[in-house]
Formats: structure tokens, sequence, C-alpha cells
């Protein structure tokens, strides 16, 4: 009996008073930000206006006694506490459900800053780019990885991964399929998808011809050389006019972007190089170095250490090749110079760096395709080639591997390839038929001759155009001739391959059409005709 009355008594004088509650809890309420005790204020108005009256009760009572509610400020700024039902009084236009409107009104507010990978899917609960705390740093530029595309299912994603940015392109979701195994190109982009092109951007700049257009490494910006003397940049996006170069005082000739897509060099007629920053648009380089008008420019892709080389060439039959540096994009104004003039007259007329950067070739007018190598310390020549019988006027490197192909004014055009220690070539004959075509009467008193060559994009195919105003595509290594492709009403000075598509080629000439064609069949795909010029 004694023990439990001793524990009795233990126990009630180990329970604290009331106002031993209230103390301790004086002593331990924090100072809190205006924000959070203005939360608990709408959280137990919240409560008080729906089924859990008893919790709202039991939150009132302990916020008033915890002093978490909002305080009142006198006109001495000192702070006095308030309860609940002061606080309701004092804020009538606060409903019930202000906290609930609040949260139904941060959703679409921040779905229009930074969209969500599932849009028009609320939650207060979401994760990554679902969530309401998201940020644009954790959504923005985050690169897709060939471990994400092949994940795909069946090549598309059911849900965007988490703090992955912009949805991966059309082309990256074919090679998703492709790695997937769940389709093949030629189904996954039928040739007749190339027939509803459109034009994207018609856009008005220059108060002369423009007959130089270069895109950056990126897509996003085109860059237009005239005879106007002006070099402009454009958005790809939208054709907005971003920047206008200025310096050259003749003709732009060419153009060139390096690798790493800092830099852009234009040649002029007026025999200078200007390299201009694309980062800040200011100029970096004026290289004088020519004595006549630049033909062509190239950056070199080859890197030693920080130094790279551009080469160009001229009218006054040299090739020049400047080193820069990649980090303090400085020029050496004195150029690594050959002077190629065993006659009067010769010009360099056009130079194609190989894909890894270690040869160059170029054509000139006495007929010679020259190779200079740059495997040692400064650039060397260590070869030139007596394939052709005139100008040398166009040259195109293989992507990969080491073979390039030389067209001529001799009606012919060379793939060479170093085999054995020495260039080989394969000869294509431009006045060569195909068993079907028809023998026409004016093909007699015209010399052929080649206007521009090009490598499909897996160079398996060349293809060749000639002044009669035809295509010509061959096997690159066998030459034989696969098909004459017509269509074109004058000379064809542009031949592009599709970056990715090895069927695609696009062709324009001076008759001002535009012409996209399955050079696996021969055939065209689609024509445009641009009706204010007098050609491309």
């Amino acid at each position: 009996m004694w023990n439990v009355k001793a524990v009795a008594s233990t126990q009630s004088t180990a329970r604290p008073s009331q106002p031993q509650i209230m103390a301790e809890r004086a002593i331990s309420t924090r100072t809190l930000p205006l924000v959070e005790s203005e939360l608990y204020f709408l959280i137990a108005r919240f409560l008080s206006a729906g089924p859990c009256l008893k919790s709202a009760e039991v939150l009132v009572r302990e916020l008033e006694d915890y002093q978490l509610l909002p305080k009142r400020l006198d006109w001495e700024g000192n702070e006095h506490n308030r309860t609940y039902h002061e606080l309701v009084l004092s804020n009538k236009h606060v409903a019930p459900d202000y906290l609930l409107q609040i949260c139904q009104r941060v959703g679409p507010l921040l779905d229009k800053e930074i969209p969500p990978s599932v849009p028009r899917v609320s939650s207060l609960l979401g994760a990554g780019r679902q969530s309401l705390l998201r940020t644009i740093k954790d959504c923005k530029n985050i690169q897709w990885k060939n471990s994400a595309f092949a994940a795909l299912h069946r090549g598309r994603p059911p849900e965007m991964p988490v703090n992955y940015g912009s949805p991966p392109s059309i082309v990256e979701v074919d090679c998703a399929k492709q790695l997937t195994g769940c389709a093949c190109f030629s189904s996954a982009f039928p040739v007749s998808m190339y027939q509803h092109i459109k034009m994207h951007r018609r856009i008005l700049g220059h108060l002369s011809a423009v007959y130089c257009v270069a895109f950056d490494r990126t897509g996003h910006r085109i860059f237009t050389g005239s005879d106007d003397c002006l070099v402009k940049i454009w958005s790809t996006c939208n054709g907005r006019l971003l920047a206008t170069l200025r310096g050259h005082s003749a003709e732009i000739s060419d153009m060139a972007v390096n690798y790493e897509n800092t830099l852009i060099a234009a040649g002029s007629c007026d025999k200078i190089i200007r390299v201009w920053c694309l980062r800040t648009c200011a100029p970096v380089a004026v290289l004088q170095g020519h004595t006549g008008s630049i033909n062509s420019l190239q950056f070199s892709p080859m890197a030693k250490g920080s130094v790279r080389y551009m080469a160009s060439t001229g009218a006054d039959g040299t090739v020049c090749f400047w080193q820069w540096d990649v980090h303090t994009m400085k020029f050496n104004n004195r150029p690594v110079k050959f002077t190629e003039r065993p006659r009067t007259g010769v010009q360099m007329l056009y130079a194609s760096f190989s894909v890894g950067g270690m040869f160059l070739a170029t054509g000139s007018t006495d007929h010679i395709i020259r190779i200079y190598y740059f495997g040692c310390e400064t650039p060397e020549k260590i070869a030139e080639l007596e394939g052709h019988t005139d100008k040398v006027d166009s040259i195109q490197f293989s992507n990969t591997g080491d073979r390039f192909i030389s067209g001529s004014r001799d009606g012919t055009a060379r793939i060479w390839q170093f085999k054995q220690q020495e260039w080989h070539s394969i000869l294509l004959v431009m006045s060569a038929r195909l068993p079907c075509d028809p023998c026409l009467e004016e093909d007699k008193f015209i010399k052929p001759r080649v206007t521009m060559i090009a490598w499909d994009r897996f160079d398996t195919l060349v293809i060749t155009a000639v002044n009669n105003h035809l295509l010509k595509v061959w096997n690159s290594v066998s030459g034989q001739l696969l098909h004459n492709m017509m269509g074109h009403e004058d000379e064809v000075f542009v031949l592009e391959p599709h970056p990715f598509d090895s069927r695609i080629m696009l062709s324009a000439g001076h008759d001002g059409n535009i012409f996209i064609w399955d050079i696996t069949k021969g055939i065209k795909t689609k024509q445009y005709f641009n009706l204010e010029t007098e050609g491309h």
C-alpha cells in the first residue's frame, strides 16, 4: 500500500502544471518569418471550413499557445500577439479556401515560365520537371545520351526523363528507332516525305547578289556574303538579322566557320581575309598575304594542342596557311606560303581538307592537283598530280577515308586514293551514256566540262554536274555510271548532300531552279523555282 502511494506521489510531483507548460512553450517560441506565420493562419482557416473541425480547433489552440500567428505592430514598432479570431476579423478578404486558390494558380503560372515534361498535369507532389520547385537550371541544356535513345520504347518515350531539356528532334527519334531495331531508315523516312518541304523564311537584307552562304556548326545561324561587301548573320529560327560584319571593300568570294564554332573568316576580291569572333562579332584579324583575289577559305579540322590552321588560295597562284591559337584567337600575320606559278596567270581555284585535316588538296588553272601534308611541324607539299588536261576548279575529299574527287573543264572527273605509296585514280568521263539514253544532236557540238562535284553521305556515290545541265550519279568504287538526272535548264554550281540521308541531294543552278533528288533511283523528288532572281 505504501509503495502505491509513493508511486502516486512521485507521479503527481513529476507532472508539470499548466503554468509550467505555458512557460515552456513561451521559452520554446521562436521568431517566425511573416510568410511562415501567415501560412499557419491560412492552414487553420482552410481546416475550419472542412470536415476536420476538431483538428482545426486543436491547431488554433496550439498556434495561440506557441504564439505562431502573425503579430500586430503598433505605431512604435512593438509587436503584440493576436488570437485566431482577431486575425479572421481583421482579414475578412481571406476566404476559407484562400490557400487552395493560391495552390491552383501557382501551377499554371509556373508552367508558362518553365514547361513541365507532361503538360496539363498539375500536382503539388510532383518531382523533377513536374515539381513546383523546379528551376530553369534544372530543366535546361541537358544533353540526351545514346543510352537514353536506345531505351526509348519503339523510338518514342512514354514520358520525358527527369531533368531532360528539349524533346528529341525527328532525327534523334529515328536514330532511336534504328537502335532498337523497330524500324529501318527507309521505312521511317520515305523519300516521299521530302515532297512536303516548304519555304521556311524569305529574307531581304543585301543590296547586291549573294554568292556565299554557310551555316554555323550548330545550324542556328546562317552567314551570307554578298557583292555589297557585307557579311550578315541571320537566325535560322525566325530569319532575324543578328549582326552585320563590315570591313571589306570588294565582293565577298568565300567564307568559312572554324570547327570550334567561335570564328568566321571571309575572303574578298580586295585580296584581304577578315576574321570575326562569333560570340562578340568583334574583328579578330585582318590577314594580308595574297596579291590577288581570295578564291577559297578552309579551316583545318586537325588540332595540335592549341595550334590550328586556316588555308586560303588566291588568284595570285599562292596557297597560304595561317596559324592561330584556339585559346587566344590570335593569328600569325606571316603565313606559311607556297607560290605555285610555273606559268604566268596561274590561279589556285579551290581547296579541300581531308576528314582528319592531315591532307589538303588544291586545284588550279594549270591542270595540276597539289597535295599538302600537315604531319610535320609546318605544312609541306608532298605531291603534284597531273591527271587532267584543263583547269581543275572543283575538289572534294570524302566524308570518311582518304579519297577525294577532282572535277575539270576537260570533261572528266577523277576519284583519287592513296594506295601502296602512290596516288591512283578512277576516271569518270562526262560524255559516257547509259544504254537507254537517247543520242541528242546538240551533244555533238558541246564540249563537256564538270561544273560541280559532291559525295553522298556515306561515300558510296559520286555526283557530278555537267555543263549540258545533266547531273550524273557514279559508283564511287567501280566508277560505273548509274543515273543521268535531267531537270535543270542552265549550268549547276551547287550540289549539297543531305546531312544524314544518303539518298537525298540538293542542286541549284543559274536557271533559278532548286531540285531535291533521290540519287539512289535517279529521280526528282521536289522542285522550287525562284521567280525574282536570275539563278543561284
